[in-house]
């Protein structure tokens, strides 16, 4: 069974195209967000309502406590039974959202190349990001292998952790392994090309809407529940940002131009992720996109 995947940036439709593609495909939803993952993390993930999922299944949604930690580890444990399981019942799977690390982790299965597994390295840097944090692992990894720290996420402790294992073993990088992405499954890629102005105008009105749901209310109901300010889920986007400046007393106002200045600096680096996904298909916004990508998915054509 054929994958469909729904990517782009943040506020670009991802969710709305998804599930009215379910509707013509049998389909049913993966969601591939960082921040969807934890419950209680409504109004800032823009997380889709009852209504907005349109009776499709979604899944990989309110999965995690808002004091856990949550890796792309996690998530490729969780949502791969969750693919096989849709594929064998018949349904066509969907991929939706805009954290193409955890889509990554479901399409590709990861090759170690020729460089053996060391356990006592491995529980080393386990023990390291456990007492110091993943961000300390990270550091680390940007020390002796740059080039690798570009291209994986501080929270995928997983491949930090070959990514370091390697380079003690051998003192090179491994960018310079033979390590690879091997395909899981066949898929289809589409994602809403909209000019920088409007996109940007859609961010401008999703962080509005965010506050006038009130997200600062929100986000003080999960520091009362014990959610700690450092925790991970508290570092996504809308939430750090009404943190801080609830801790400096800035206004509403404040807090709204800076959710809106990180999030445009959010998409950019989203676009830029997106753009070297195989198979991707870029679909001018209309009200023909729909049936637009089921032609594309159904020939197989990718721009």
């Amino acid at each position: 069974m054929k994958f469909l995947v729904v990517c782009g940036a943040t506020a670009s439709g991802k969710t709305a195209l998804a599930v009215e593609c379910a509707k013509r495909l049998n389909g049913e939803i993966i969601s591939c967000d960082a921040l969807l993952v934890y419950r209680g993390l409504n109004i800032g993930t823009a997380k889709p309502s009852e209504e907005d999922r349109g009776g499709i299944p979604h899944y990989m949604i309110d999965v995690a406590e808002p004091t856990e930690n949550f890796s792309v580890s996690d998530f490729e444990r969780l949502a791969l039974p969750i693919a096989e399981d849709i594929i064998a019942r018949g349904k066509t799977p969907i991929l939706c959202g805009g954290t193409g690390f955890y889509m990554n982790a479901l399409l590709y299965s990861h090759s170690y190349g020729n460089v053996p597994a060391n356990a006592e390295i491995r529980a080393r840097y386990e023990r390291m990001a456990d007492e110091l944090g993943k961000d300390a692992l990270f550091e680390r990894l940007k020390e002796v292998d740059s080039e690798s720290a570009q291209i994986l996420h501080p929270n995928d402790t997983k491949r930090v952790i070959r990514a370091l294992e390697i380079y003690e073993q051998t003192g090179r990088k491994k960018s310079e392994q033979q390590d690879g992405d091997v395909p899981r499954y066949d898929f289809t890629a589409v994602a809403f090309d909209y000019s920088r102005e409007e996109l940007y105008r859609r961010i401008r009105i999703r962080v509005e809407e965010m506050f006038r749901r009130r997200l600062v209310d929100e986000v003080k109901a999960l520091l009362e529940s014990g959610v700690p300010e450092n925790a991970q889920c508290m570092q996504g986007i809308g939430y750090k940002e009404v943190v801080e400046c609830l801790k400096n007393g800035d206004s509403q106002s404040t807090m709204c131009d800076i959710i809106e200045k990180n999030t445009r600096h959010y998409a950019k680096r989203q676009l830029t992720f997106f753009k070297r996904t195989k198979n991707l298909s870029w679909i001018v916004p209309s009200e023909n996109a729909v049936q637009e990508v089921i032609s594309i998915y159904e020939s197989g054509r990718a721009d």
